[in-house]
């Protein structure tokens, strides 16, 4: 493992420790850009593999990744322009139907809800690829809410410390998978660039969202990822069986107990989905 950043890898190795803190007691910090001044980008990545070291340590197994900030309609509202990533882990992403459509907020500090496109890879993606080529690295399909969630009070912060503080990820609910073959991957192109999406609260429309707010498209932030990865000296590029989730299709929504949120679909092979908040006991997590 390198370090190109000015920050000693005893600084990376305690913001770490502090986020992980914070995460298990549900608790909000002081940015760390005020009080780190060096952490930028390439520090706070150095953060998340000092951050999945640990995670490993204790049982927890990186199995894909979000990304996050590709919509660019919210980036003046976060004051943040340019798509950023986290890891996700076993612990963390579990279907829908395992959790029986609920969520416990009290595990989470500030979460919002996020409608997302997410895949399933077969292979390794370059950013190079055209693509044909692109999507036959892609085995499924799916819908669903991610849980994203602000360690940084009122959602206020600098690019670096949504990096270093897992990329904003809390928990991915995954609608049910559509399979990606020979024989339907034009058509996905073309979903994949064109489809639409209705956010409800309590069956009230809240917000619709458009397949080119991320990035033009799912896949192009995807490629994004795999360009950002590709000059990554320290974190691993993405692998055949990984999850990634693409970003918010919507804007992001403050989500409270009592809520149930659901989506509906038009031009795409995906059901919407639909989950209930609680602050009760929720099943443990599985894929």
């Amino acid at each position: 493992m390198t370090n190109p950043t000015s920050m000693p890898q005893t600084t990376i190795d305690a913001i770490a420790d502090e986020l992980l803190g914070a995460l298990e007691h549900h608790q909000s910090l002081p940015l760390i850009t005020d009080r780190h001044a060096a952490l930028d980008l390439a520090a706070a990545y150095q953060v998340t593999d000092a951050v999945r070291a640990r995670r490993a340590l204790r049982g927890e197994t990186s199995i894909g990744r979000k990304i996050g900030f590709t919509n660019r309609t919210i980036w003046d509202e976060y004051k943040v322009y340019a798509p950023i990533w986290g890891d996700m882990y076993d612990t963390t992403v579990t279907s829908l139907l395992a959790a029986d459509g609920l969520c416990d907020l009290g595990k989470f500090v500030e979460p919002r809800i996020e409608p997302e496109i997410v895949f399933e890879l077969a292979a390794t993606p370059r950013a190079d690829m055209d693509d044909a080529e692109f999507i036959s690295c892609v085995s499924r399909v799916a819908h669903g809410f991610e849980i994203v969630q602000s360690l940084f009070p009122d959602w206020k912060f600098k690019a670096a410390d949504t990096v270093a503080a897992f990329g904003l990820h809390g928990r991915l609910f995954l609608g049910s998978w559509a399979d990606v073959t020979a024989d339907n991957t034009a058509l996905w192109l073309e979903d994949l660039t064109n489809f639409e999406v209705d956010l409800e609260c309590n069956s009230q429309i809240v917000d619709t969202g458009h397949a080119e707010n991320v990035l033009d498209g799912p896949l192009q932030a995807m490629r994004h990822l795999c360009e950002v990865l590709e000059a990554d000296p320290n974190n691993p590029q993405l692998r055949p069986g990984e999850i990634i989730t693409t970003g918010t299709l919507t804007r992001a929504f403050v989500v409270e107990p009592g809520q149930t949120w659901q989506t509906k679909i038009r031009g795409a092979a995906l059901d919407g989905i639909a989950i209930h908040f609680s602050e009760g006991k929720t099943p443990a997590p599985r894929t």
